[in-house]
């Protein structure tokens, strides 16, 4: 292990609120450790292999902060989670009640500090695509000549890297936030002033293009291939799964499909026997991971909040060393959503997922013995095989190659075949024979669908994106608050009754606002607010 080091940087503004941040570090095997590099102008840029892959790694680096605050725009804003203490006078309950209860304004502070940290790390980006030579224009992606030499080899996996963490940046900012400003290139504070958002066709556009070029740049190597030097490195089977994504996203399911066979015929990706150790730190990167952010435990300041932001609050060290802050409360309908029977077939999953400390409900999917307190190992999954399944079961449509895949996804859980019984207190696979229980309808295949993506990708920051691709936030949110009302909603105050709550949610409330001072530094252009704030 080679010894930390962290250089104090210069920062400057970008898209008139942001400051750049560069991230500089040096650790064990995982990617998000590189030497330090000071920041360079809008006209300097890299010059050769190793500055640019450096500066590229530190990219990688600046997928982490984002996280901690993803949760809160997703999840949160699901059934999957709640604050959950009803009337904490808390600051940071009170930020999170906002988004719970879709109460938000546009000064909100955490909507603020996940937008800037995503553009901080956008530029960061853009700088290593400008010094290999990636332009963007007229919906094209392509790769020239730039200020870094290298082998061409080497600039295909650099440039290839580089344009799957824009493009999924940019996916993720796209799908909270709506038209978003769209940079390609590195801009000084003034340029930036000029810039107004982009209509998120045309930002789908950019993603598409980025991930389309990405997919061939990058090594497509099977899994087997792979090895610690790879870890974590984005390759073209996580950019071809990334794109099904996008497709599927924007309506394209017949486009989605012969990326997600390629990935389950060709990738050597597949799902692990046991779910518990698809999140083990002692098996990281494993063949279920198309893709991760990573951390990095040991006092090197990458470490993982996700243990103890999410460990139940007065638990000492009993659940996580250092106590938790109870954030990202699972909801009660969650907890009963999964099926465990004293008797018979249960979901195993779920006790990976969650569990119960003095009767308080918390996230368990991502904690792991640490020694300081928010210094987490655990990498967090952007992409899992078992997505690739799921995805490819929604591109398909209500059918029985469909079903089988849900099944597939269901049997490694622990789900047996059905044969007679009560779906309501038993876990089984769907029947496909029309029997009782089958499914029988695409209403019926939609319902297993989304309910089959629940519980696989709990609190992987999926619920939200998936209610809103499929056209059920508002159905499943207002029955959530429904069903949480009388244990939860009904003791805040001042009170308020279950339709004020649902009336909270509107079509134009599933978009984040863009954040207020983004607004107000701008004097060169008016840039329009989304409806609703």
């Amino acid at each position: 292990m080679t010894q930390l080091k962290i250089d104090k940087m210069k920062s400057f503004k970008y898209l008139t609120a942001g400051l750049l941040l560069a991230i500089s570090t040096t650790a064990c095997n995982k990617i998000i450790d590189i030497d330090p590099i000071s920041n360079i102008g809008v006209d300097a840029f890299y010059r050769n292999y190793e500055e640019t892959k450096v500066a590229l790694t530190g990219s990688y680096s600046g997928l982490q902060k984002p996280l901690e605050f993803e949760w809160m725009l997703t999840d949160l804003r699901t059934d999957n989670s709640k604050q959950g203490v009803a009337n904490s006078s808390a600051t940071i309950n009170f930020e999170f009640n906002d988004l719970d209860m879709f109460t938000l304004n546009s000064a909100h502070d955490k909507v603020y500090q996940y937008w800037l940290m995503t553009y901080k790390n956008l530029r960061s980006i853009n700088y290593v695509l400008k010094s290999l030579g990636a332009t963007y224009a007229g919906g094209q992606t392509t790769l020239g000549e730039g200020t870094a030499k290298m082998t061409q080899q080497q600039k295909n996996q650099l440039a290839g890297e580089a344009l799957f963490l824009r493009a999924y940046h940019y996916f993720n900012l796209v799908r909270l936030y709506g038209d978003v400003f769209l940079v390609t290139e590195p801009v000084d504070p003034e340029q930036s002033k000029k810039i107004n958002r982009t209509p998120i066709a045309d930002c789908y556009q950019l993603i598409t293009a980025d991930l389309l070029a990405a997919k061939d740049l990058l090594s497509q190597a099977p899994y087997s291939a792979s090895t610690n030097t790879d870890a974590g490195h984005a390759t073209s089977w996580a950019a071809k799964t990334l794109l099904a994504k996008v497709y599927l996203s924007t309506n394209r399911g017949s486009s989605a499909l012969p990326l997600l066979d390629d990935v389950i015929s060709n990738s050597g990706y597949g799902m692990l026997p046991s779910f518990s150790d698809v999140f083990s730190i002692n098996n990281e990167m494993n063949k279920e991971i198309l893709f991760a952010v990573r951390f990095k435990a040991g006092g090197f300041g990458l470490g993982n909040l996700m243990g103890n932001n999410f460990a139940p609050t007065s638990s000492g060290s009993a659940v996580i060393n250092g106590d938790g802050s109870g954030y990202n409360y699972p909801t009660n309908d969650l907890d009963v959503t999964y099926k465990t029977p004293a008797t018979g077939a249960t979901d195993g999953r779920k006790a990976v997922t969650m569990a119960k400390y003095n009767a308080k409900l918390y996230v368990k999917k991502f904690i792991s013995p640490v020694l300081v307190k928010f210094d987490g190992e655990n990498d967090f999954p952007v992409l899992r095989f078992s997505d690739v399944l799921l995805m490819k079961a929604e591109a398909l449509g209500f059918g029985t190659a469909s079903v089988n895949l849900i099944n597939d996804v269901r049997a490694r859980a622990g789900a047996v075949d059905y044969v007679t019984g009560d779906f309501n207190t038993g876990f089984y696979k769907y029947p496909t024979d029309g029997s009782a229980n089958a499914i029988a309808t695409p209403a019926q295949f939609l319902t297993a669908l989304l309910n089959e993506r629940r519980l696989e990708f709990a609190f992987e920051n999926q619920r939200f994106f998936d209610l809103v691709r499929t056209g059920q936030a508002i159905t499943v949110i207002k029955n959530h608050f429904a069903l949480e009302f009388d244990a939860h909603y009904k003791a805040y105050r001042p009170a308020f009754t279950l339709a004020e709550l649902q009336a909270h949610l509107t079509a134009e409330k599933l978009l984040l606002p863009i954040p207020q001072r983004e607004l107000d530094a701008n004097d060169q252009i008016k840039i329009v607010q989304n409806p609703g704030y």
